[in-house]
């Protein structure tokens, strides 16, 4: 598989993981300060503990958040390079072009 494919493949992967609301909630929450399974679980009580473990499984396919057992604990800190790359790629791309545009139209 060349990089140009296995790159694109990866911002697909961030891309579905960032569209789900409760995904998203669960970066803000992981970007305040890391949790633990469990404190993450807590601050979402409208799903229960099962569909949170499926949530953050695709969030650490994505490579967007990162987890490591201490004792029985899980705990599960933002990954952000993913969230960066996608900026810089996309987002930085964009504003660029935009910004070019307006100089264009501000010059005529």
């Amino acid at each position: 598989m060349n990089g140009v494919q296995h790159k694109g493949e990866d911002d697909d992967r961030v891309f579905k993981a960032l569209a789900s609301p409760i995904r998203r909630r669960m970066l803000d929450l992981l970007k305040e300060s890391p949790r633990t399974t469990g404190e993450l679980c807590a601050e979402l009580p409208d799903i229960d503990r099962t569909t949170a473990l499926q949530h953050l499984r695709v969030l650490e396919g994505a490579e967007l958040v990162t987890g490591r057992k201490v004792g029985r604990e899980r705990h599960l800190a933002l990954a952000p390079l993913p969230i960066k790359r996608i900026s810089d790629r996309w987002i930085g791309e964009y504003t660029k072009a935009a910004v070019d545009l307006l100089g264009r139209l501000g010059g005529e």
